[in-house]
């Protein structure tokens, strides 16, 4: 069974390649289950040595933003995209035109690739909880209106749409799920509005200093990489008809203060490391982060066997198992 990942280089697109050439079986156009028996990876960095090694693995360094890239990627005996690959929030806020080239434009050309397929294949795509926003009810349900106040809450949104006209229509059979925050994240920070959820647990556990730039009673919606995997291949192997009309929902997650991420780094760390949390606010990242919901009712998710985590300790404790005793390794 032949897949692809879009943004494949980054954390969680890696994340995904390794569960899946680790044995993850997926459900290929025939209803049987199949083991990956090719893998193209593709973004605009190679993933790390380990997974690009492996025999059933062919790296594509490209443009998302480039059309012919794209179709030249998504051909063939392609049975299953994970799409992954976007610029994040704060930097499609910055930079609008290429937030629209990268988010809109090259989730167009990923879906337009897909249905020039021979068979319908199964598309999962990385949306968000910012296709939520303005005047929101204090619990978002599975029938509160999106209405994005950024420019990536937007470009996601649009990309639901297309992805559920093109199921309707049988070009592809799609789902989307919207992400909560992801932490933790290993590596560098990035441009994303929320990195600093992933920062001031990440550096302090390294032995650096990190900048907080909202206060400690400020709240994020998040859930951890092991579970983003688990709910990727989990909405792969959903039947369509299980979805029904909407194929886009958001996940369970858990919704904690900054308070409460550092009483889970102080079980992890010590006060020592809670210590290297530096206050220092940020006016920009502050209107944004408030701008986002906070408290969902993941109803429908639940119902299809979607899964949170159990605790920010679960959350703190997966990333020293799975990064920083990786790493050291």
């Amino acid at each position: 069974m032949h897949v692809v990942i879009t943004g494949a280089g980054g954390f969680l697109g890696q994340k995904l390649a390794r569960r899946l050439l680790g044995g993850a079986q997926l459900t290929g156009p025939g209803g049987a289950r199949q083991d990956v028996s090719k893998l193209t990876l593709f973004d605009v960095v190679a993933p790390a040595a380990d997974i690009a090694r492996d025999r059933r693995v062919k790296v594509v360094v490209g443009d998302i933003g480039e059309e012919k890239q794209v179709q030249a990627i998504v051909q063939g005996d392609v049975a299953s995209v994970f799409h992954l690959a976007a610029v994040v929030s704060a930097g499609a806020e910055a930079d609008f035109d290429l937030g629209m080239r990268v988010n809109l434009d090259g989730t167009r050309y990923v879906l337009e690739a897909c249905r020039k397929l021979k068979s319908p294949p199964r598309v999962a795509f990385t949306s968000s909880v910012a296709v939520y926003g303005g005047d929101m009810p204090k619990v978002i349900k599975d029938d509160t209106p999106l209405n994005p106040q950024t420019s990536y809450g937007s470009q996601k949104a649009i990309g639901e749409f297309l992805l559920n006209d093109m199921s309707r229509k049988g070009f592809i059979d799609g789902r989307a799920l919207r992400l909560p925050t992801i932490v933790v994240r290993p590596g560098k920070p990035n441009k994303a509005a929320s990195t600093w959820a992933s920062s001031i647990i990440r550096e302090p556990l390294q032995g650096d200093t990190v900048e907080c730039p909202v206060e400690p009673s400020a709240e994020m919606y998040v859930l951890s990489p092991r579970r983003m995997v688990d709910s990727f291949l989990h909405a792969h192997e959903l039947p369509a008809e299980k979805l029904g009309f909407n194929r886009a929902l958001f996940l369970p997650g858990l919704t904690v203060t900054v308070a409460q991420m550092l009483e889970g780094l102080k079980k992890a760390g010590g006060q020592t490391a809670v210590d290297r949390v530096r206050f220092v606010p940020d006016a920009t990242i502050r209107r944004i982060v408030a701008g986002w919901p906070m408290r969902f009712d993941a109803a429908r998710a639940r119902g299809l066997g979607f899964k949170a985590d159990d605790s920010f300790d679960q959350i703190v404790e997966g990333f020293v198992q799975d990064d920083l005793r990786r790493n050291a390794a």
